[in-house]
C-alpha cells in the first residue's frame, strides 16, 4: 500500500533545523514507540510535508528537506507584541503564574473570535511579551525517517478529523453547523 490521500500512515523521523555553525541540531523525533500518526490529504500536516511523502510505501524510508518558506514561514517580528499584565490575571485578581510563564503556549482570542496560540516570551512587572510566530518559523526543516504502517482511515477516523478541525463545537463553526457541513453537533 502506498501514502495517498485518506491513508492513516504511522511513521517514526527525526526532524532537524539549522543550527549554529553550520551544524544541524536535532529539535523533534517520533520514534518506532511514540510514531507520528497522521491522515494522509486532511490537512493535518504541511502541505510540502504531503508532498514529500506521497507515495512511499511502508518500510520505506524518507529524507528530505523544507524551506522555511515552504514550512511555517519567516520569522516576523510584527508577531511579537507586548501586553499589559492584567489580562494575564486569573479569577482573583493575581497574576496566574501557574499557567503564565517564559515559554508556556496560551491560547489568546483575535479582535474577530479566533482563538490563536501564543508563547511567553518574557514576563516584567508590568507588561507580558507574547510571540505569535510559530516555534518553527524562519527554520528550514529537515526529515530523516521511515514509514512504519499504511492503512485505510476508517469513517469514524473521517468524522473525527473534521469534527476536530471544526472547532469541536459552534465555536469553530462561528455558531452555525452549516458552516463546517452541519458535523459539529451544535445542537
Amino acid at each position: 500500500m502506498k501514502i495517498e490521500a485518506k491513508k492513516v500512515v504511522t511513521l517514526q523521523y527525526d526532524l532537524y533545523v539549522d543550527g549554529e555553525n553550520g551544524q544541524e541540531e536535532m529539535m523533534e523525533q517520533a520514534t518506532a514507540e511514540r510514531p507520528l500518526v497522521y491522515c494522509h490529504g486532511e490537512g493535518m500536516m504541511l502541505p510540502a510535508f504531503e508532498q514529500h511523502m506521497a507515495g512511499l510505501q511502508e518500510g520505506e524510508a524518507f529524507d528530505f528537506r523544507i524551506a522555511c518558506e515552504d514550512a511555517y514561514g519567516e520569522y516576523d517580528t510584527d508577531g511579537v507584541m507586548q501586553l499589559d499584565k492584567k489580562m494575564f490575571y486569573n479569577g482573583d485578581g493575581e497574576f496566574d503564574s501557574e499557567r503564565v510563564y517564559v515559554g508556556a503556549i496560551v491560547p489568546m482570542n483575535t479582535m474577530d473570535g479566533q482563538v490563536i496560540n501564543a508563547q511567553i516570551a518574557e514576563i516584567t512587572k508590568e507588561h507580558v511579551t507574547i510571540d505569535l510566530n510559530h516555534p518553527l518559523a524562519g527554520e528550514n526543516l529537515h526529515f530523516v525517517g521511515k514509514v512504519l504502517n499504511i492503512r485505510e482511515v476508517t469513517e469514524g477516523e473521517l468524522k473525527a478529523l473534521h469534527h476536530r478541525g471544526c472547532g469541536g463545537g459552534c465555536g469553530g463553526c462561528k455558531g452555525s453547523c452549516d458552516d463546517c457541513g452541519g458535523e459539529c453537533n451544535c445542537n
